[in-house]
C-alpha cells in the first residue's frame, strides 16, 4: 500500500515543482523592478527636495509640546458671590527658528514687522528680539512677556488678521495662562488665603482645599508642516472644582468695617501705634458649626500679600532684612482666630457652672457670699469687684462675673471633675476646623494630677490655661444649643466648574457635652448678664440676648496687658447666631475697661442681626 501511494503521488509532486519555478521567476522579476523604481524615487527625492524633507523631520523633532494650564476653581461665599477667582491672561511667545526660517522671505523689513507688532501690542523693546536672534536664533520657545491682558491679546489678534501688512507673525503666539484674583482685596483675607508659585495655596481655604481647587494641566503636541503651519494634537486641561464657603461676604464686610473703625479710633503713636495688638471676631451658627464671618486686625491685601507699606514706612522696610520681612509677613498672614492662643477670662465661667450642674454638684438653688477675695493655697485671689458682690445666686454669679462664687463652685466640683469637663468641651484639643495652622493647646491646660487648689480656683474664671477663639466658639455653641458639639467649618459645598454639586459638607455632630436642661439654665443666666449684668452695654435694642464678658490678665502678670472679650447670642431662648469678639491689648492706658469690647460688639450686632433676620423679642 505504501509503495502504491508513493507511485500515485510522485507525478503530482513533479508537476507542482515545475509550476512553482515559473511563478518564482516572475515574482523575482517583479521585486527587482520595484526595487529599482524605489531606489530611483528616493534618489530623485534626495536630489530635488532633500533639504525640504529633512527640514520637516527636524521640525517634528524640534517642536516641543506645550502645557495647557488648568483654571483653578473659584472660591464663593455662601450666596454664590466670587471671592477668589482665576482670570485668563496670556504669555507672549516667540519662535525665533520660524522667524528666521530659510524657506520664508526674511529680511530686515520682515523682522521689523514682528518688532512693530510686539512693541505696539505689548510694549516689548526691539532689544529683546535682537538679543534672542543673536544669542539663540534656533530657539523655539522664548517667553517675551507674561500675564498680558485680554485686551492686549485682542489687539495682537488684529495684527494677525492683517495678512496684507503683517504676513510674517506666525512666529509669535499667545499662550493661555491664569492669574489668581481676589475681587474684595483685604476682605476675609484670614479665611480665603492666597496662592504662591501659580497654584499653591498659602493659608486659608486656598491651602486647605488646594487639591480640590486645582485641576490637571492639558498638553498640546505638534509639528510644523511643509508650509510652516502648525499641526496640533490637543489633550485638554481639566479645570479645578469650585469651593463654596460658609462665609457671608456682606456680613464679613460689616465685621471688618467695625474692626477697622475701632483700631483707627484707638491708634496711639505714643504706645504701639495701632489700635490693638489684635482685634478678632467670629460670627457662627451655633446649630451647625458654620462660620459665617471671621476676621482679625491687622489684615492684608490678597492681591498683594507681601506688601508691608500699609503698616510700615518705606524707610523702615528698606532697613529690614529678608528674614525680618518674612517674620512680619507671617504674623500678618496668621489667622488669629485659629492660630493664636490666650487665656479666656470670664467667658469660661458658664463652662465651669455647666460642668457643676451636669455633674450634680450644683442643683440650681445655691448662693455664695462674695467678700471680694478668697485665700486659697496660700494665695489671696481677688474678685473683679474688690469690695465684694455680697450674696450671689448662680444667675447673679454669671451676670456679675463673680470670681469668688466660681472659685467656690470649682472647689466643690474638684480638680478631677473639672478637668474631665474641660476634655468634654474639647479644651486642649484641636477642633478639626478646615483651616490650616490650628494651634496645639494640649500642653497649655492643667491635668488633674498637676492642678492644685490655687490652679483650680484661677482656672474656674479663665486664668491659667489657654484656648483658641475657634475652641471657644465650638464649645460655647454646645452650651447654648442644647449640648450639641458641632465641628466648626468654613466650607459648605464643592461644585464642579459648571455649578453641579459634587459634595455637601453637612454639619458634623461630634459629641454631646451637656443636657438640654443644663443648656436652658445657662441661657437664662446669660440673659440676665445682658439685662442686669456686665453685658448691658452690648445689648441690642429689640432683641432677646444672652452673653458673657471676659477680662484676662496676660503674662507676665502686673504689666498692665489684658485680653478683653465678649460672647453674645440671640435670641436668648433659641439661639440663631453666636458672636465672639476679642481685643488683644487695646491701645489705651487702662486695658481693663470692658466697655471697649462691649461697645464694639454692639456696633457689629446692631448691623448683623437685622441683616441675618434674627428673630426679635424682649
Amino acid at each position: 500500500m505504501a509503495e502504491r501511494k508513493r507511485k500515485k503521488e510522485s507525478p503530482i509532486r513533479g508537476k507542482f515543482n515545475k509550476r512553482m519555478k515559473t511563478k518564482l521567476v516572475l515574482l523575482f522579476g517583479a521585486i527587482v523592478l520595484a526595487f529599482v523604481f524605489l531606489v530611483g524615487k528616493v534618489t530623485y527625492i534626495n536630489a530635488t527636495n532633500g533639504e525640504k524633507y529633512t527640514k520637516i523631520v527636524l521640525d517634528q523633532q524640534q517642536y516641543n509640546s506645550r502645557v495647557i494650564p488648568f483654571k483653578r476653581g473659584d472660591i464663593l461665599d455662601r450666596n454664590g458671590t466670587s471671592i477668589a477667582t482665576s482670570e485668563r491672561v496670556y504669555n507672549v511667545i516667540l519662535d525665533a527658528y520660524v522667524m528666521l526660517a530659510k524657506d520664508e522671505k526674511v529680511d530686515a523689513q520682515t523682522i521689523r514687522q514682528v518688532k512693530d507688532a510686539l512693541e505696539g501690542c505689548f510694549d516689548i523693546d526691539d532689544d529683546v528680539i535682537d538679543q534672542i536672534v543673536e544669542e539663540n536664533p534656533n530657539s523655539r520657545y522664548n517667553i517675551l512677556k507674561k500675564k498680558v491682558s485680554y485686551e492686549q491679546a485682542q489687539k495682537f489678534n488684529e495684527f494677525l488678521d492683517d495678512k496684507e501688512h503683517y504676513p510674517y507673525l506666525s512666529c509669535v503666539w499667545l499662550e493661555e495662562d491664569y492669574i489668581r484674583s481676589y475681587p474684595y482685596g483685604t476682605l476675609a483675607s484670614d479665611v480665603i488665603g492666597f496662592t504662591v508659585s501659580g497654584n499653591v495655596g498659602n493659608a486659608g481655604i486656598e491651602a486647605s482645599y488646594n487639591s480640590i481647587l486645582n485641576g490637571t494641566n492639558g498638553r498640546e503636541y505638534g509639528y510644523l508642516d511643509t508650509d510652516l503651519s502648525l499641526e496640533r494634537t490637543v489633550k485638554n486641561a481639566e479645570n479645578g472644582d469650585t469651593v463654596v464657603s460658609t462665609i457671608d461676604i456682606t456680613l464679613q464686610g460689616i465685621v471688618e468695617k467695625h474692626i477697622l473703625a475701632f483700631n483707627e479710633a484707638h491708634k496711639n503713636e505714643a504706645r504701639t501705634g495701632e489700635g490693638s495688638t489684635n482685634t478678632a471676631v467670629i460670627i457662627a451658627n451655633p446649630n451647625t458649626g458654620e462660620i459665617l464671618a471671621e476676621a482679625s486686625y491687622p489684615n492684608y491685601d490678597l492681591n498683594n500679600p507681601r506688601d508691608l507699606t500699609k503698616y510700615y514706612s518705606e524707610e523702615s522696610i528698606n532697613k529690614m532684612s529678608e528674614e525680618d520681612k518674612l517674620e512680619l509677613l507671617n504674623k500678618i498672614w496668621k489667622n488669629y482666630c485659629v492660630s493664636d492662643t490666650f487665656e479666656p477670662g470670664s467667658t469660661i465661667k458658664p463652662f465651669t457652672m455647666a460642668s457643676a450642674l451636669e455633674d450634680g454638684t450644683l442643683l440650681g438653688g445655691e448662693t455664695y457670699n462674695c467678700t471680694g477675695y478668697r485665700i486659697i493655697g496660700g494665695h489671696r485671689i481677688h474678685c473683679n469687684k474688690r469690695s465684694g458682690h455680697g450674696i450671689q445666686t448662680l444667675s447673679d454669679a454669671i451676670a456679675n462675673s463673680c470670681n469668688v462664687a466660681l472659685m467656690d463652685i470649682a472647689a466643690s466640683l474638684g480638680a478631677e471633675a473639672f478637668c474631665k469637663y474641660q476634655e468634654i468641651f474639647c479644651f486642649g484639643q484641636r477642633t478639626g476646623i478646615d483651616l490650616p495652622g490650628e494651634a496645639e493647646t494640649a500642653g497649655l491646660i492643667y491635668q488633674a494630677d498637676n492642678m492644685g487648689p490655687a490652679e483650680l480656683a484661677t482656672n474656674s474664671f479663665g486664668q491659667g490655661f489657654n484656648v483658641t477663639m475657634t475652641q471657644m466658639v465650638a464649645g460655647f455653641s454646645s452650651l447654648i444649643n442644647g449640648g450639641n458639639y458641632y465641628k466648626p467649618h468654613v466650607v459648605k459645598q464643592i461644585q464642579d466648574e459648571t455649578g453641579n454639586v459634587i459634595e455637601n459638607m453637612n454639619p458634623v455632630l461630634l459629641k454631646k457635652t451637656i443636657s438640654e436642661e443644663t443648656s436652658e439654665q445657662l441661657r437664662t443666666y446669660m440673659k440676665q448678664t445682658m439685662t442686669d449684668g456686665t453685658g448691658r452695654k452690648a445689648q441690642v435694642e429689640g432683641y432677646s440676648m444672652g452673653g458673657k464678658t471676659g477680662t484676662a490678665e496676660k503674662l507676665p502678670r502686673g504689666n498692665g496687658n489684658y485680653v478683653l472679650s465678649y460672647m453674645g447670642f440671640a435670641p436668648a431662648e433659641s439661639p440663631e447666631v453666636l458672636v465672639y469678639v476679642v481685643i488683644d491689648e487695646p491701645n489705651v492706658e487702662n486695658q481693663t475697661v470692658s466697655a471697649l469690647v462691649t461697645e464694639l460688639s454692639k456696633s457689629i450686632m446692631e448691623e448683623a442681626f437685622p441683616y441675618l433676620n434674627i428673630t426679635k423679642g424682649e
